[in-house]
């Protein structure tokens, strides 16, 4: 539901979009502001064998501040995603994000793999020096960050979960995606430009301020609309249900009380699935993180500020 795609995905006002999509289809309410413009504190870190990893390293209000991991969701990027809750986190924490690979400045690959997102942000984490941090996620970032606890006990002390949920549903026909969507995504590498071009044109169509809209334009030019393609079918496919009752962490799922792409019903269901996991709900669609940003992000910051607090994360701790 971010973008008009080459196989049919829609915005909301088009109708239903794959699931785990944290879009920016209501992005021209958002002033410049609220997306800052923060290159000083960009960072690469090399992984061997793949490339370079672009990391978003903001410090927060002294240098002992506990870390939070920001997660995105699907088709959009960290900054598209966190922009608004960027500053306000550093006003508590030292805050780390990055793109998901084949999403803006993320790493190229072949085949993309969600397990494979949780361990570049476990790498970044150990490169950055950091041995313990929150794990926030976003719609698709949302399985991230639960594998991500999964695959590095070590490192995640809580989750905060936005948006999601432990599967993306069984709807009728939904199980045709992941079969579909690896040929569709081959036949879009032959024309990668005509379909990132596509993409660009439906995001443009709802964003108004002439800053905002090259921002779109700057942020979207990294995607790899292929990669994209499969992350859609990975989320449509992905379930914890069997294992997320296992999760052991302080978490707290912020429910988005409006959404029509991961209803809310589902969210919830994912709250009563973790043990002692807290609910914090916000009024507001699947792209409350930008749409209803005057409402999201103070709740993320609460929330992440409860999990630090149960989590007993300190400063110290993090490094």
């Amino acid at each position: 539901h971010v973008f008009p795609g080459p196989i049919g995905l829609r915005g909301r006002r088009g109708g239903r979009g794959l699931p785990g999509a944290a879009g920016m289809g209501h992005v021209g309410g958002v002033s410049p502001q609220a997306v800052p413009d923060l290159h000083e504190i960009d960072r690469t870190v090399a992984l061997p064998g793949h490339g370079d990893l672009w990391v978003r390293d903001i410090p927060g209000p002294h240098p002992d501040a506990p870390v939070v991991m920001l997660l995105h969701g699907l088709g959009a990027t960290a900054r598209l995603n966190w922009g608004p809750s960027f500053r306000p986190l550093s006003e508590h924490f030292r805050v780390c994000a990055l793109d998901h690979r084949g999403h803006g400045k993320g790493l190229r690959t072949r085949r993309f793999r969600l397990s494979e997102c949780a361990d570049d942000a476990a790498h970044a984490a150990r490169a950055l020096g950091i041995r313990r941090f929150l794990a926030v996620g976003y719609s698709m970032g949302g399985p991230v960050a639960k594998l991500l606890w999964r695959r590095h006990p070590d490192l995640v002390a809580g989750l905060v979960l936005c948006a999601t949920a432990r599967e993306f549903g069984r709807r009728p026909g939904r199980q045709l995606v992941p079969r579909l969507i690896p040929a569709a995504a081959r036949v879009v590498r032959l024309a990668p430009g005509a379909v990132r071009n596509r993409m660009l044109r439906g995001m443009l169509s709802r964003v108004d301020h002439p800053l905002l809209r090259q921002r779109v334009i700057e942020e979207l030019a990294g995607h790899d609309p292929a990669a994209v393609m499969e992350a859609a079918a990975r989320v449509a496919n992905f379930s914890s249900g069997e294992w997320v009752h296992e999760v052991d962490v302080p978490t707290v799922v912020i429910v988005t009380t409006q959404d029509d792409v991961v209803h809310p019903v589902r969210q919830r269901k994912l709250a009563a699935a973790i043990p002692d996991a807290e609910v914090v709900e916000v009024d507001g669609d699947h792209v409350a993180c930008v749409a209803e940003a005057q409402r999201f992000v103070p709740a993320l910051v609460e929330a992440c500020q409860r999990v630090a607090e149960r989590a007993e994360l300190t400063g110290e701790e993090t490094r």
